[in-house]
């Protein structure tokens, strides 16, 4: 006899928590107290950023030709809009459709992000889930991460789609750039405070500070990388190509304008200038675009034996054994970033998700209480203290832990809380809380495929059949990279009789888990009724 397959509970990856909005505004003082600029500058050095620019504008009104002044209100404006680009974007349709670098067909497993380890010490995927994107569960939720190149992800149809199936996708990773530069234009009353279009670049190069912070201004508040290449450029031959920083500014528009090698080339010189670790992570980036994780991977341990107290290197190195499916090697990258900062909050999520997924609650329990005792306080960590609660007998704290988890929850991950409930409800046998827990999961996120299959095998509980085949085939069309579905349709129809069916199934379920014992013991039984037909 056989058994449907329920998918386990899924630990909700956590997510970077977003920095408090500015404190009120200070008071002003007058003008005999304090030099205007003066003022000015201790502000941004605040990051009163608004209250700065406010003041550096009605100095420039009355002499626009204040140096001083406009570089502090220009360094403003570029610290307002400042983003990490150090971390991976999402691809976009015209990076998938104009992407000319050439890539091997055919790679050796663990060489590729085309192709990552299937065997080795990763964990099972009957025990750890795998994302909408067919990634596992990773246990903190970073850019660029939830995709996978080689799977339904890296295609063009994904491309239009978020994270989540329904939700929007710019056309192209710097879409999102050209929003943020066209709103930024919009709330200046004057149109933009520097018109980059009608710049000198030779004259602006012949003054170095000036120039740093004017590139700095056209990459982050404009976002036109052609017009910073050029001013990168000139500025490079005033300090007759010495000037790493220049370089690395050349690489990063290179970047942005999908010259990748080009790219490689600047990041290269600047490291050969002064080893930097932004560069690396920049450098970094370049080889996960040209899918080459082995060369960044030595690039990241040379930086680390050079930089031993920093911690991006490690965190990079391990994000990209856990993307090559190296679990146990990623797990000991974390180690070493907690043994040098114990309160790296990604390090201690991936770390407890890894030993959630080992069948180890009670750690991972030890963990997110820690998250928790330094602040993080959201939806995802107290849905995962009520996981690692219920499977450690703490039962007592499980349904608190949920019910703080559904008032902190939004529509992003309000299903997900859900669908957790339902596996407790599952778990403690009440069958009626499961399935009102799998429809307000549904409601909430329609593409929900996890719902949907679990939700099946409880229709056909209560006998109603074409209800669950319906189920299991939404689910396994919503997401096409768990097994579960498939073997659940495969074996229903074995039942029905319709072996046809089955088998093309089974064998869809194999694809994805090739060592699912009860998809191959399935196949089995229906080769054996081939051959005797």
């Amino acid at each position: 006899s056989y058994s449907f397959c329920t998918l386990l509970g899924v630990g909700i990856t956590m997510v970077q928590q977003p920095y408090p909005e500015d404190e009120p505004k200070e008071p002003e003082l007058p003008p005999n107290k304090i030099d205007r600029a003066v003022y000015a500058l201790s502000l941004m050095r605040r990051r009163r950023y608004d209250l700065a620019i406010e003041k550096c504008t009605s100095i420039l009104e009355e002499n626009a030709l204040d140096k001083q002044v406009w570089w502090i209100k220009t360094r403003c404006l570029t610290q307002k809009n400042w983003i990490d680009d150090t971390e991976m974007e999402d691809e976009g349709v015209a990076e998938l459709l104009l992407d000319e670098n050439a890539i091997s067909g055919m790679p050796r497993p663990g060489t590729s992000f085309e192709r990552p380890n299937t065997s080795g010490s990763q964990t099972s995927q009957a025990v750890r889930p795998s994302s909408a994107t067919g990634r596992p569960q990773s246990g903190f939720l970073r850019p660029g991460t939830q995709s996978r190149p080689g799977t339904k992800s890296g295609t063009v149809e994904s491309a239009f789609q978020g994270a989540r199936p329904g939700s929007a996708r710019p056309v192209t990773s710097a879409g999102r750039f050209v929003r943020l530069g066209t709103a930024s234009m919009r709330s200046e009353k004057d149109g933009p405070f520097i018109n980059v279009d009608r710049l000198d670049m030779k004259r602006y190069a012949q003054r170095p500070p000036l120039a740093k912070v004017l590139c700095d201004y056209i990459l982050y508040h404009e976002h036109n990388p052609m017009k910073a290449l050029e001013l990168g450029a000139e500025a490079t031959k005033v300090m007759q190509y010495n000037d790493w920083w220049w370089k690395a500014r050349l690489g990063k528009s290179l970047y942005q304008l999908g010259l990748y090698r080009d790219a490689e080339k600047q990041f290269k010189s600047s490291l050969k200038n002064q080893s930097m670790v932004v560069t690396r992570l920049e450098l970094g980036k370049v080889y996960h675009k040209l899918d080459q994780p082995l060369t960044a991977l030595e690039l990241f341990e040379k930086g680390s034996e050079l930089h031993p107290s920093d911690t991006h290197l490690l965190l990079a190195s391990a994000r990209v054994h856990e993307h090559l499916n190296n679990q146990d090697t990623a797990v000991s990258y974390y180690k070493q970033v907690l043994a040098l900062d114990s309160s790296n909050s990604e390090a201690i999520a991936c770390l407890a998700s890894n030993h959630f997924y080992d069948d180890q609650p009670e750690i991972a329990l030890r963990l997110y209480r820690r998250l928790l005792q330094m602040g993080v306080t959201n939806t995802e960590l107290w849905s995962n203290l009520g996981l690692c609660c219920f499977y450690a007998s703490q039962y007592d704290m499980t349904l608190s832990c949920f019910e703080r988890a559904l008032t902190l929850a939004s529509d992003d991950n309000m299903a997900d809380t859900w669908f957790n409930i339902g596996q407790i409800a599952i778990g403690i046998g009440d069958l009626g809380l499961a399935h009102q827990a799998f429809k307000v999961a549904i409601s909430v996120d329609s593409n929900h495929a996890e719902s949907f299959n679990n939700l099946g095998i409880l229709e056909l509980r209560k006998q109603n059949v074409d209800q669950a085949r319906s189920n299991f085939h939404t689910a396994s069309r919503l997401n096409p990279h768990i097994h579960e579905p498939l073997f659940n349709g495969g074996l229903l129809a074995f039942k029905l009789g319709d072996f046809q069916e089955a088998y093309t199934l089974t064998m869809k379920a194999l694809e994805q888990y090739p060592e699912h014992t009860e998809s191959l013991e399935l196949r089995k039984q229906l080769r054996k009724h081939f051959t005797a037909v």
